[in-house]
């Protein structure tokens, strides 16, 4: 088993390389760029934001210049009039002056000292965004995550047991409408009930926290945390439940019909034993399979919607808002560190599998 550990340690830096170079291209050749981001807001008047990219003095630097800039109009759009010194000077701090190739050679020796650069639109590097937008995506994706597996599990094995019936049915239609429902408008109609929205004020509309919060006491801290958090976590786990329970009923159905279950019941052993003590573990290698999956949808994809209905400033919005923005460092290396993070908990699946059932051998099987 070590062994076959080490060659997935091995393989993380091969597989990593992949996907930031293929992410690479795709960008390379997709239309706009940070350079016609600033131009735009140039054009809009937005100077300050461009000060902070260009330093001080950007605006001035930015003034047209007569009978300059048709050269540079022609490589950017919206660069007309603009003085060409001000777009090389933008296009030197930004890292563009640089072939691609060397630009993606450059940020592959960054990240292999973990070093994700600078943000171009922020003050702030890469890694103090992810570090402090991580709690409110962690609280987000590990809480539901958690809630997810602890309602599907049960009642999947329920659902098993008690297949046809009419808590079968009952519950089979409840999972429907609330898979159906996509969890953006539940956090709606929960903001609108619960949240001062038309109805009831129970539950705060924004933050993950407080304004008082350091001056509460740890007890308080934790009920402040957990009031904050019982909204969007609901609306995540409302329409994350559906398929992880239907999984978990389905793998019990097919193991509960095979031989070494029949032969379980001839010798004796209670119901209770035989679906606990044979099938459980079974039925559960492919339910934890798809946990690091279940687990990264929910920190970073499946909560954008949510962080910004609740005002959760987290990593899926940090993300989407640098994807619209054409932030490049920030676009890179929260990619670079959610696959990262992918990577290592399909690692821990694996050895999470072995666990659960030690006749399953990864040292015979070809990484």
């Amino acid at each position: 088993m070590y062994a076959y550990v080490v060659r997935r340690l091995l393989l993380i830096p091969l597989t990593l390389l992949g996907i930031i170079a293929v992410n690479f291209v795709f960008v390379q050749l997709a239309p706009g760029g940070p350079i016609e981001q600033v131009l735009a807001r140039l054009e809009g008047r937005t100077t300050d934001a461009t000060a902070r990219i260009s330093g001080t003095g950007a605006a001035e630097t930015a003034r047209p210049a007569p009978g300059q800039g048709s050269s540079v109009a022609s490589k950017y759009r919206g660069a007309q009039g603009l003085d060409p010194e001000f777009i090389k000077n933008l296009e030197k701090q930004m890292g563009f002056d640089k072939p691609p190739l060397e630009r993606f050679w450059l940020m592959v020796k960054s990240y292999a000292r973990f070093d994700l650069g600078k943000s171009y639109f922020r003050d702030a590097s890469v890694v103090d965004l992810i570090l402090e937008k991580l709690p409110v995506s962690a609280s987000l994706g590990i809480w539901s995550t958690l809630i997810i597996y602890l309602i599907s599990i049960p009642l999947g094995v329920r659902k098993a047991v008690r297949d046809g019936s009419r808590f079968d049915v009952a519950s089979s239609w409840a999972i429907i409408v609330g898979h159906a429902i996509p969890g953006f408008l539940f956090a709606i109609l929960l903001i609108i009930v619960f949240a001062g929205g038309r109805y009831l004020h129970w539950f705060p509309l924004r933050g993950l926290t407080s304004d008082n919060w350091d001056a509460l006491s740890w007890p308080m801290r934790i009920l402040d945390y957990a009031w904050h958090l019982a909204l969007p976590v609901t609306a995540l786990v409302i329409g994350g439940f559906a398929a992880l329970t239907m999984l978990t009923k389905n793998a019990f159905l097919e193991e509960i019909n095979k031989q070494y279950v029949l032969t379980a019941r001839a010798k004796g052993l209670s119901e209770r034993g035989v679906l606990y003590g044979h099938v459980f573990r079974n039925a559960m290698l492919v339910v934890i399979a798809g946990f690091p999956a279940t687990l990264i949808g929910m920190l970073f994809t499946g909560s954008v919607l949510i962080e910004v209905i609740f005002s959760l400033d987290g990593i899926g919005l940090l993300g989407f808002e640098a994807a619209m923005n054409r932030d490049y460092p920030v676009m890179f290396g929260t990619l670079y560190a959610f696959s990262l993070l992918g990577l290592i908990l399909g690692l821990i699946s694996d050895l999470t599998y072995h666990f659960v059932d030690p006749r399953i051998d990864f040292e015979a099987r070809e990484v």
